[in-house]
């Protein structure tokens, strides 16, 4: 059976300290998305979070890099941060309208983040998964959430993503819960728990262990080693993409740890 892709990469393309250590001497700010994206396979950009962008940046950065490349991108708080969740149909709707639709084919998964005091209200979450489109101008979309607070594992959560084909982040973190659970027809992971001590960002076993456990996914299994929420779901076998950043933790060698997990996967 066929597997499906899998795509590493990291948070952004603007950091300091990668010039001159990912990025070469000199090279010239305008042209790191340039190199990023001829090094990696996928960038989650988190400036959308913070602030919309016009058209012609996002076509921008679709010409900048090469033709299998994809942007991930971070959902605006003001549709993620709010009490009732049920009502932000127009900052979800000013969000996907500002012109994500230039990056074309270079479109990867949209995430909405929320607060890690956000708990499990099953009535309104369901209510937000219905406000999120199938498509875009013609696009296909993919959405993946992140939940940050315990309430979110239950089987009930796991069974409404299903429902709505909409994944949940695979958050490798410290204090974050995991969704290891297989819902959409993708797989989501941030990797969070990296050092700035470790040339990789995670020690190269650790970094081996994911390649495995992606690979799974990847070939439309599940690993059995990683925490299920809803353990008795049957998942069907079958190719699913995979998208996994090296986020926060070890920012420093993030790059190192997604190039190393790129050879990995395609070992």
């Amino acid at each position: 059976m066929t597997a499906g892709t899998i795509r590493t990469g990291i948070g952004g393309w603007t950091f300091e300290p990668w010039e001159g250590t990912f990025y070469p001497e000199k090279l010239a700010k305008k042209r790191q998305l340039e190199h990023a994206s001829r090094e990696l396979t996928a960038i989650e950009v988190n400036g959308t979070y913070y602030s919309s962008q016009k058209p012609a940046t996002f076509a921008k950065w679709a010409s900048e890099v090469p033709e299998d490349f994809v942007f991930s991108l971070k959902a605006s708080r003001y549709c993620t941060n709010r009490k009732v969740l049920a009502e932000a149909g127009p900052s979800v709707e000013k969000f996907l309208t500002q012109g994500i639709a230039e990056l074309g084919d270079h479109l990867g998964p949209i995430l909405w983040q929320f607060m890690a005091t956000k708990k499990f209200e099953p009535d309104d979450f369901e209510a937000f998964l219905a406000l999120l489109p199938k498509t875009l101008d013609g696009l296909p979309l993919r959405h993946v959430v992140e939940p940050r607070h315990p309430s979110f594992q239950t089987p009930d959560f796991i069974a409404m993503l299903e429902r709505h084909e909409v994944a949940a982040v695979c958050a490798d973190h410290h204090d974050y819960p995991m969704f290891a659970d297989v819902t959409a027809d993708f797989v989501y992971a941030r990797l969070q728990k990296g050092t700035d001590d470790v040339k990789t960002c995670y020690p190269q076993d650790e970094v081996g262990h994911w390649a495995e456990r992606f690979k799974t996914y990847a070939q439309g299994g599940v690993p059995t080693d990683l925490p299920l929420i809803a353990k008795d779901r049957t998942v069907p076998k079958k190719p699913r993409d995979v998208f996994a950043f090296f986020i926060s933790g070890g920012k420093v060698n993030a790059p190192n740890g997604a190039k190393l997990l790129q050879q990995s996967v395609s070992a």
